[in-house]
């Protein structure tokens, strides 16, 4: 078998990167340290795009899982600029509409919780009290983290259960017998702490007590101020369109009509500030490091002018020399791409991992990444290439 010769003048691709991979092998610290900036630059890129794909997945992976057929109904504004109220009757009149499969409420109340009465009135800590129904957590696809959620009995008696975020901002970290808050100018005893609520935000920084109960102890005036409605997935759109007819039919234009997940999908969807400061950090960062290819290049062409000076006294061509400056510095910037592509995939790993995130890294992060510092490589390379090229055989070795 015969293998075909370059042409002359031509060099073999093999023996071009074995040419190429002199400089950085023989300098190997000077070309670790260029290629360090490449790979701050390319892991940051491919870090940012990571985790902004893996926490967009993992966003509506948990979207999946709480389903986005929840639609909520709350009062709109009156002509005069006043908040509506909703009608009494609003919860059943929308449980009459076919595609709805669940209807459940929380009621606004006056009063505020504390943990004990001894603590300033004017130190709320954001915490608001509702009246609650009784098959809220499963409407809103939360759980009870401790304790036990209001039923039939508990909703009559001044028993209240707290959001996530309100029981941290009480010091409630667990639940035992005969704990009780301060709630409207009364003890109420606490009987459950609710999960996070991902879709209903709301309920975490909630004390919910039971409609009779609000009624009863806190001058709640029963009127709903939130009507949580699950719908056939299918049918979501339609049920959204006559809610508002529905829950107040002589005031459609005072009622507010939502889809929750709409406002989560958005955020997946929409890339933060935060990433766009890191990507313009990662492309400085990139620069940087072309820059140094270039400094590094210019200085091993100043250092390897005997090298030159023989190449072109044993027929190398001004093409040869100029190709082989170029490939050093590629290569020098490909290896440092890689090993930035290999940091960034890690560490978007590590994070997605603890994040319990699916780990997804775009093509473009990766490959884009690469090729940037591919194309750094080849610009930094370019004028020092050319220099080198240029050099005379005589002058070359003249000034060894």
């Amino acid at each position: 078998m015969t293998t075909t010769a370059p042409a002359p003048g031509r060099m073999h691709p093999a023996d071009l990167a074995r040419t190429a991979s002199v400089g950085l092998r023989t300098r190997r610290m000077r070309a670790a340290l260029s290629a360090l900036g490449i790979a701050i630059g390319v892991a940051a890129m491919v870090a940012v795009m990571g985790l902004s794909a893996s926490s967009q997945a993992g966003l509506l992976a948990e979207l999946d899982k709480l389903g986005t057929n929840l639609l909520t109904v709350t009062p709109g504004q009156v002509l005069g600029g006043g908040e509506a109220k909703l009608p009494v009757d609003a919860p059943a009149m929308i449980a009459r509409i076919g595609p709805v499969e669940t209807v459940q409420t929380t009621g606004k109340t006056d009063a505020h919780a504390y943990r004990s009465p001894y603590i300033p009135a004017i130190n709320t800590n954001a915490i608001s009290v509702k009246a609650a129904s009784l098959n809220l957590p499963a409407a809103v696809r939360t759980t009870v983290a401790q304790g036990k959620y209001l039923n039939a009995a508990t909703a009559q008696q001044p028993v209240a259960v707290l959001g996530s975020v309100a029981a941290s901002r009480l010091g409630i970290a667990e639940v035992h017998a005969g704990m009780r808050i301060w709630v409207g100018g009364q003890w109420f005893y606490v009987a459950g702490i609710l999960n996070s609520a991902t879709l209903t935000p709301e309920i975490d920084t909630s004390v919910l007590v039971g409609y009779p109960a609000a009624q009863k102890y806190l001058n709640f005036d029963g009127h709903p101020s939130m009507v949580y409605v699950r719908a056939q997935t299918d049918q979501v759109t339609d049920v959204q369109g006559v809610l508002a007819a529905t829950a107040n039919p002589e005031n459609p234009d005072q009622v507010s009509v939502s889809l929750p997940s709409a406002a989560l999908e958005a955020r997946a969807a929409t890339q933060s500030a935060l990433n766009g400061l890191f990507l313009g950090l990662g492309a400085v960062a990139l620069l940087v490091g072309g820059i140094g290819v270039a400094n590094t290049m210019v200085i091993s062409v100043l250092e390897r002018r005997s090298e030159i000076g023989l190449r072109r006294a044993l027929g190398a061509t001004k093409g040869n020399i100029r190709l082989q400056f170029l490939a050093e510095a590629i290569l020098l910037a490909a290896l440092g791409g890689a090993v930035g592509v290999a940091l960034g995939v890690l560490a978007t790993a590590v994070y997605a991992h603890i994040k319990h995130w699916a780990t997804v890294v775009p093509v473009l992060a990766w490959g884009g990444g690469l090729g940037a510092a591919v194309a750094i490589g080849a610009i930094a390379g370019l004028l020092p290439a050319l220099r080198a090229a240029r050099m005379q055989p005589t002058e070359a070795l003249r000034t060894t």
